[in-house]
C-alpha cells in the first residue's frame, strides 16, 4: 500500500481518514487544539476541516471550549474507549488480578499493551501511599523506555526489535537506553530471567516490574507493578517481580479457560 499527500495510504477514503486524523490528533495526551493548528497538523485546509469538525460536535465526537477557539475529544470518544475495554478479553479479565497484585505490593501495577513502537495502558491500579508515580488509562508511552515494552519486546528476536523500532531512539531522563546494542542486551536478560526493568528510564527515580503475557490475543500485552526507588531497593526489587510473575501466571491462565470454552 503506497504513500498518499499528507500521509494517508493511496486506497483510504480522504474524508474518512480526516476524521480519524482528528481523533487521532486530539487523542495525543488530551490535547486542546485551535482549527489553525489542527490544519497545520494534518496538512488540509481549513475550510475542509473545520466542515469535519463541525460534524464530530454534532455527534458528541469532538467538544468545542467555551471560547469557541479550541477543540478537544468529546463524550462519544469516552464510550467508544470504554466499550473497547469491555469487549476486550485481557482487558476484562485482568481486573481482579490487578486488584490481588496492588495489595500484595501497595504499589501502583498496569496491564499495558504493544501499540506500534509505544506502549499504551489499559488498566491500572492506584499504589497505596501519597508518593506516586503519574500514569492514566489510555496513556501512551515509548515502549524501549518501559518496563512493560521491553517485557513485550524480549518476546521477539533482535531482527524484529530493530524493524519494530523508530530509531535513534528517544531519550526521556539521563538513564534512557537509546542504542540497539545496549536494548538488545536488556533485552535478552529480561527473557532469561522472566522479567523486565525499567530503572529510571522513563521517570527520574521510578522502577517498574513488567511481565510479559504471552500468547494473548493481541500479541503484546504485560504486567507491571512501579514504584519510586526509595521504596524499591534491590532486594524489594525480587520481591515485587515475584509477585509480579505470579500475577501474569494467573492472567494467563484465565484467559487459557476462557480459550477453551
Amino acid at each position: 500500500m503506497t504513500e498518499a499527500a499528507g500521509g494517508r495510504k493511496a486506497d483510504e477514503v480522504k474524508s474518512a481518514a480526516r476524521v480519524l486524523e482528528v481523533l487521532e490528533l486530539l487523542g495525543r495526551d488530551g490535547a486542546r487544539l485551535s482549527l489553525a493548528e489542527m490544519a497545520s497538523a494534518m496538512s488540509v485546509p481549513k475550510s475542509s476541516l473545520h466542515a469535519i469538525l463541525r460534524t464530530m460536535q454534532a455527534r458528541r465526537w469532538v467538544d468545542l471550549d467555551s471560547a469557541g477557539t479550541r477543540y478537544s475529544l468529546g463524550l462519544k470518544a469516552l464510550l467508544t474507549g470504554t466499550a473497547y475495554l469491555e469487549g476486550d478479553d485481557v482487558a476484562s479479565l485482568a481486573g481482579p488480578v490487578l486488584d490481588t497484585l496492588a495489595e500484595e505490593t501497595g504499589e501502583a501495577v498496569h496491564l499495558g499493551r504493544l501499540d506500534g513502537t509505544d506502549v499504551v495502558y489499559l488498566a491500572k491500579r492506584e499504589s497505596r501511599h501519597a508518593l506516586r508515580m503519574y500514569s492514566a488509562v489510555g496513556r501512551r508511552l515509548p515502549a524501549h523506555a518501559t518496563a512493560l515494552g521491553k517485557a513485550v519486546l524480549s518476546q521477539y528476536d533482535a531482527a524484529e526489535v530493530q524493524r519494530r523500532l523508530n530509531w535513534p531512539l528517544e531519550r526521556l531522563t539521563p538513564d534512557t537506553v537509546t542504542g540497539p546494542d545496549d536494548l538488545l542486551a536488556q533485552l535478552a536478560e529480561a527473557r532469561l530471567r522472566g522479567w523486565a526493568l525499567d530503572d529510571g528510564e522513563n521517570a527520574v527515580d521510578i522502577r517498574c516490574v513488567a511481565v510479559p503475557l504471552g500468547a494473548t490475543p493481541s500479541g503484546g500485552d504485560a504486567l507491571s507493578c512501579s514504584a519510586p526507588r526509595s521504596r524499591m531497593d534491590d532486594a524489594r526489587l525480587e520481591e515485587v517481580a515475584s509477585a509480579v510473575t505470579g500475577a501474569a501466571h494467573s492472567l494467563r491462565t484465565l484467559l487459557k479457560r476462557l480459550g477453551q470454552h
